[in-house]
């Protein structure tokens, strides 16, 4: 039964005939739902909204309603959420804040129940956020970054691709790509698990391993230690790892860990 007689749709939406729509599901505004889409019992969807193909959204999770934000008064904004992406139960994606812009989360996703993406963020593809991750306004997630339960991302902070974050971490600065972070903004080293199973190439973790030492382990400031980066890495992970370093930002870039009576890194 594609859609079920207790499932309440508005005449704006856009249902795919192979969509699956399930019982007491509340639909509204102008919501697309793509082909092979799976809605299971309870959830609501708000557009303007779109849901890829073969994604799945169960039971109460809140896709594409209003953000959570005092200075939003009702203009039009977006929600995106990519294909074959599953939104566990009780999970909550919220539409933009600022006029005409979009909350993006990328395909073959992971939002396990309890999670929340916050206006404006952008979740990459294949990346993952356990149960009850917490993400503010403006936070984007690097492709198939693993953010472990209980985590809590402060807004505009950036995460790197393939980062592992452990449970219940409080993230208040930017993470470059390919880092273990736990704890307050504290680093532990690569995740090189998550590298080998992304099958980087050798070449790229070695530079990886090298990027990691300089930022974290030279004692340099952290100016000092990119401009070193720029210079020496070549290797498509090098130069992506690179970009983030050098990007503009609204929060600090995770420093190292400081010795026992050390001065701060600038």
């Amino acid at each position: 039964m594609p859609i079920h007689p207790t499932a309440i749709i508005d005449k704006a939406a856009e249902i795919e005939p192979s969509a699956e729509v399930g019982p007491y599901v509340v639909i509204e505004g102008p919501v697309r739902v793509e082909a092979d889409v799976k809605i299971y019992a309870h959830a609501y969807l708000c557009g303007p909204t779109r849901i890829g193909e073969r994604c799945e959204i169960h039971m109460g999770a809140v896709v594409g309603h209003a953000p959570q934000d005092f200075a939003f008064t009702g203009e039009r904004s977006y929600c995106e959420i990519g294909p074959e992406t599953v939104v566990r139960e009780y999970a909550t994606v919220h539409r933009g804040t600022i006029p005409e812009s979009k909350t993006v989360v990328g395909a073959h996703c992971l939002l396990a129940a309890t999670s929340h993406v916050a206006h404006n963020c952008v979740v990459g593809d294949r990346a993952i956020l356990m149960n009850g991750v917490l993400l503010a306004g403006h936070v984007h997630v690097g492709p198939r970054a693993f953010l472990s339960g209980g985590a809590g991302f402060h807004q505009f902070v950036r995460v790197g691709e393939l980062v592992m974050v452990s449970g219940g971490a409080q993230i208040s600065s930017d993470l470059p790509p390919f880092l273990m972070v736990y704890g307050r903004n504290q680093v532990s080293g690569i995740n090189r698990v998550g590298v080998l199973r992304a099958e980087m190439p050798r070449e790229d973790i070695e530079e990886v391993r090298q990027a990691y030492k300089i930022l974290y382990r030279s004692g340099k400031p952290l100016s000092l230690s990119i401009a070193r980066l720029d210079e020496t890495l070549v290797t498509p992970a090098g130069r992506r790892m690179v970009d983030f370093l050098k990007a503009d930002r609204k929060r600090p870039l995770l420093r190292p860990r400081l010795a026992r009576g050390g001065s701060p890194p600038e």
